[in-house]
């Protein structure tokens, strides 16, 4: 935003807070023309807005410090600040004391000074920047600029090891001010233009002066008209509140929600639109108790600090609890509240892992899940190729896949001494008594064909002896006998042999 912008917002600003009912209902009309001069400046043509240089003195653009207002304020509060106050002399409506009415102007006439404090600070500004135009962005704030000015004057090497200028400005400051005025390309100033110079200067620190006289004025009585809402959000934000919204009684029975919105300002650019600068934040909002937070906390904490407002002006306004003990809990319950959104999230607690359930499951028996288990079960293919022998070298079933193998797939015996029969068309055990059935049944008795054994067809009865020659054998007593043997020892139908010791026969 320009500098232009700046000021004719600030210029419109002040029109609007005159426009808003600042001002008791008792001025006079000369007040109100005075007023109307002073806070009108919105309907002067841009150029004239924008170019102080032009004007001869301060007096004929700021006449706040000449008028008859300021002078009546500043008098009736030299009268009342030497007398003292006590709380039983307010009694009734508290509008209807005088020195509350005092009490409503004062606070309206310190926002006139800082509007008139500003237009002083461009005033300077304009005429200054001719010796020294840089100051300008080396001193933001009005005030120490018009107090920097004031200490300068004409000669730029003051600045150096200079004790007042040391009060009013950092050092880091001070150093960057004079090196940039050893190098600036600015002319003197005329004795008129010094001496003009001089003038603002003196008004805008004399209403500075008056200012603080206000506020420290409006802080010590404060505590006697509302002194729990003065506890809570001090004397000057609860003053200003106070006069906006028209009295301490309007002020009670005012909502929350409209009280946190008291004092908002809104900057009118001309030509464009209306814009707030915060919208929905007021005097409550810049007050200390708010503005202490973190940003991101401010809103809420203003939407509670008006409630407990709320609250306070009404037990102000039936002037209950003047010692201000209602005020000290809500602002204490406040605080805690403050500590606890501010408190760091609790630390996560590493918890162990709870004890697995070992319980055993129930299983569900009867024959459609036996028959559901061998249907979805290992096949004999499948568990014989995961099952390994012991102690022998496997050869791998792929070059590219070395060390897989088809595990006991194409090797005769299963590695077991008695493997359980299954039916292979239904999947299903076989009993033992079936078993020796089937065994007897496919026992082959007699000679050995040689279709039905597949062995060679040159294999004959006749065998050669050394001793005897020829000689005619049975080729399959051999194999009969151990066939015999291994059917009544190691077959699957095997059973345990009862053997007879020696002695028992012969008994």
């Amino acid at each position: 935003m320009s500098l232009a912008d700046e000021l004719l917002a600030d210029l419109e600003e002040a029109g609007d807070e005159g426009e808003d009912g600042l001002y008791p209902g008792g001025e006079s009309d000369g007040e109100a023309g005075e007023r109307g001069a002073q806070g009108g400046l919105e309907d002067i043509p841009e150029e004239m807005e924008l170019d102080y240089s032009g004007a001869e003195s301060v007096t004929s653009i700021a006449k706040l410090r000449h008028s008859k207002s300021f002078s009546e304020i500043m008098e009736k509060i030299s009268e009342y600040a030497g007398k003292q106050r006590k709380n039983s002399e307010v009694a009734g409506p508290v509008e209807a004391d005088p020195e509350y009415r005092l009490i409503v102007a004062a606070n309206n006439l310190t926002v006139e000074i800082d509007n008139e404090i500003n237009i002083i600070h461009k005033f300077v500004r304009d005429k200054y920047s001719k010796r020294f135009p840089e100051l300008e962005s080396l001193v933001p704030s009005a005030l120490d600029y018009i107090r920097t000015v004031k200490e300068l004057g004409n000669n730029l090497e003051k600045c150096k090891n200079n004790e007042a200028l040391q009060q009013v400005l950092t050092n880091a400051t001070i150093m960057v001010v004079s090196v940039t005025a050893s190098t600036t390309q600015g002319s003197l100033l005329g004795e008129d233009e010094l001496q003009r110079l001089e003038e603002a200067c003196d008004m805008a620190l004399e209403l500075n002066q008056s200012k603080h006289r206000i506020y420290e004025y409006v802080e010590s009585r404060m505590s006697f008209i509302a002194p729990n809402l003065s506890i809570i959000v001090g004397a000057s934000t609860a003053a200003k509140i106070m006069g906006i919204a028209g009295g301490l009684t309007n002020l009670s029975k005012m909502p929350a929600c409209n009280l946190m919105l008291l004092g908002a300002q809104r900057r009118t650019l001309s030509g464009f639109s209306s814009t707030s600068l915060l919208p929905h934040t007021g005097f409550i909002y810049h007050c200390d108790v708010v503005q202490t937070l973190h940003p991101d906390l401010r809103k809420k904490a203003a939407r509670l600090v008006s409630a407990k407002c709320t609250l306070a002006a009404r037990v102000d306004s039936f002037h209950e609890s003047q010692d201000g003990k209602v005020g000290y809990d809500l602002k204490e319950e406040i605080e805690r509240k403050f500590d606890k959104w501010q408190e760091p999230p609790p630390v996560k607690q590493v918890k162990p892992l709870p004890a697995p359930l070992d319980a055993q499951r129930k299983k569900r028996g009867g024959r459609r899940y036996r028959k559901m288990k061998e249907r979805l079960g290992l096949t004999e293919i499948r568990k014989n190729a995961n099952r390994m022998t012991f102690a022998e070298i496997e050869d791998d079933a792929y070059q590219e896949d070395l060390g897989f193998s088809l595990g006991q797939l194409g090797k005769s015996g299963g590695g077991r001494v008695r493997q359980a029969q299954v039916n292979e068309a239904t999947k299903a055990r076989i009993s033992k008594s079936l078993q020796r059935t089937l065994q007897k049944q496919n026992m082959v008795y007699g000679g050995k064909s040689t279709v039905r054994d597949r062995s060679s067809g040159t294999s004959s009865s006749v065998a050669f002896t050394p001793l005897q020659g020829l000689e005619i054998v049975n080729p399959q007593a051999a194999e009969k006998r151990v066939a015999e043997a291994n059917q009544k020892y190691f077959s699957n139908m095997a059973e345990f042999l009862k053997v007879k010791k020696e002695g028992e026969g012969k008994e």
